[in-house]
């Protein structure tokens, strides 16, 4: 399928798949966005504490670079996975500004870092942030009650309703340690319901821009 890289509506860039009309991130901004359903509405919730979190859709690696980042300044010794079963090229991570769009230039190494380390090896980004990148499908997610928080940050619904089912779900729910948290921009009816069936209690709200609303689930 032919891809693209496009500039966001916040200056950042991200993938657009053309075949589906699919990005990567908002088109509205893929920073803002990963600030706002990932940092803002998960993250954060850890304040002061140790964190261990599953990405499920590593991709550009634009939510690990700025979890990295974030966590400095909340104060958190994290634990990170990203789960990718289609690893974006390295010719397209040279794309990726996410490193000038953040002012993060000082921890332009780090970003380098979290694309050039092997898959499947456990590596050290600071004394503080542990970071693994395990390239599998989703379906074959096995981990139980290992992580605190889920970034979900798979392709939509309307391109790979599969990646959104109650078998994922379960999967999901299994892996979180109790009370654990997961968030994801979606927030369609059908999700909702493939969430609250596998036990998760699920929250509506207020989306990143160019969006409504969006999910938060708990495992009580």
């Amino acid at each position: 399928m032919k891809r693209e890289i496009i500039q966001t509506h916040d200056g950042s860039t991200t993938i657009h798949i053309e075949e589906w009309d699919e990005c990567y991130h908002s088109k509205f901004g893929a920073i803002q966005e990963a600030q706002h359903v990932f940092i803002k509405n998960g993250l954060s919730l850890f304040e002061n504490k140790t964190v261990s979190i599953l990405e499920i859709g590593f991709g550009t690696g634009l939510n690990a670079f700025i979890t990295f980042l974030e966590s400095q300044k909340l104060n958190q010794s994290i634990d990170y996975v990203g789960v990718e079963a289609y690893p974006i090229s390295p010719e397209e991570v040279l794309l990726m500004n996410y490193v000038t769009a953040l002012g993060a230039e000082n921890d332009s190494a780090t970003f380098e870092k979290i694309h050039e380390s092997k898959w499947e090896e456990q590596i050290i980004l600071r004394n503080d942030f542990i970071f693994t990148k395990r390239n599998q499908f989703f379906q074959d997610i096995d981990d139980l009650e290992k992580f605190d928080l889920i970034y979900f940050d798979a392709f939509g619904y309307r391109v790979q309703p599969e990646l959104w089912s109650t078998a994922i779900f379960e999967k999901m729910y299994k892996a979180l340690n109790p009370k654990g948290i997961l968030v994801t921009y979606a927030a369609r009816g059908v999700i909702k319901r493939s969430m609250m069936e596998v036990g998760f209690t699920v929250e509506k709200l207020a989306g990143p821009p160019g969006k409504r609303e969006m999910f938060r689930a708990i495992k009580f």
